[in-house]
């Protein structure tokens, strides 16, 4: 049952990868213009067609667009990712080099999410005060509205420029990734607590909750041992997805706060049409949406075996009646 359960969840991975890295190339084909022109910018006009059809032959640029797509799937399935039309280097390498800064920004900023907005959904749903539950109900509506970009502006602007507390930019330690981990944990720390807090509010509602109490159980107990961890499904289903996010508003971030990172590279790739790393981006990308959200899938059985039999559950068929 369970081999089952995992074999379906590596099946849809699959297709997954697949879908990112065909929509990529078809977004990136359809541009106007190519790398090389790109590349060459204002100095095209110097240089004759036939060198410019040469350098498109080296790229591969002058093949049909289909025999363009089973080449480069072909090599990405043997884990050649291409080299960069930019500077000639390894995409690969390009992606290891640049993936520590972000996954450390990435990490720091999941933590604090899940600090931020468990702690406030929490909150919440604890305090006695209508009024108050309502004012830390409505905080998650601010963070999700207000621009990541302006987040950081502000965070710049008090603890750097004025108290300066923390480095305005770069990529020097820990204390220069605090502003930047806060201005992605912000939003995101939002849509957790907007989730958590109604699922908590939903299992204090259910009758196991009064009947906890009925037994002498008190509001704190009721709380943490009952209904957040039967509120905890969808909340680890929403985090799983907003790991993409994170990666996404990296592009932000390290572009406010000048980080090199995987970020800075998508912003720079795009903007040169440099196809091989800007699909090995997307590639990446979906790789640890994927893997997490697998992570999430594994981790459902364990908090709730309901999830594993309704995964697994088929209709058994009637047995064929033989007629005399």
């Amino acid at each position: 049952m369970m081999g089952r359960y995992v074999l379906g969840r590596l099946g849809q991975a699959v297709l997954v990868l697949w879908a990112a890295w065909t929509v990529s190339f078809v977004i990136l084909y359809a541009l106007p213009g190519d790398a090389v022109e790109v590349r060459l910018g204002a100095a095209a006009s110097d240089i004759t067609p036939e060198q410019i059809a040469a350098l498109q032959a080296d790229y591969g640029l002058d093949q049909p667009w289909f025999t363009q797509y089973l080449t480069q799937l072909g090599h990405a399935l043997t884990g050649d990712l291409g080299r960069s039309f930019e500077n000639g280097q390894s995409v690969t390498s390009l992606l290891l080099e640049n993936l520590p800064a972000t996954a450390a920004l990435a990490g720091l900023a999941l933590i604090l999410a899940v600090v931020f907005g468990g702690g406030l959904a929490v909150l919440a749903n604890g305090v006695r005060f209508r009024w108050l539950s309502r004012a830390l109900l409505n905080l998650p509506a601010l963070g999700v509205a207000v621009p990541g970009f302006w987040v950081g502006l502000m965070l710049l602007q008090l603890f750097s420029f004025r108290i300066e507390l923390f480095p305005a930019i770069g990529n020097d330690g820990f204390s220069s990734l605090v502003l930047p981990a806060i201005t992605l944990a912000i939003p995101t720390s939002a849509v957790i607590a907007q989730i958590l807090a109604k699922s908590l509010h939903s299992s204090l509602g259910e009758p196991w909750s009064d009947t906890a109490r009925a037994k002498g159980a008190g509001s704190v107990r009721v709380l943490f041992r009952h209904a957040l961890r039967n509120a905890a499904l969808p909340t680890l289903t929403i985090t799983g997805l907003l790991v993409g996010q994170l990666l996404s508003g990296a592009v932000v971030a390290e572009t406010v706060f000048s980080r090199t990172g995987l970020g800075r590279l998508t912003a720079t790739s795009v903007s040169a049409q440099d196809t091989p790393v800007v699909q090995g981006l997307v590639l990446f990308g979906a790789l640890v949406f994927v893997l997490t959200n697998l992570a999430v899938d594994l981790l459902y059985p364990l908090l709730d075996r309901r999830t594993l039999q309704r995964s697994t559950r088929r209709v058994a068929r009637p047995a064929p009646v033989e007629v005399s």
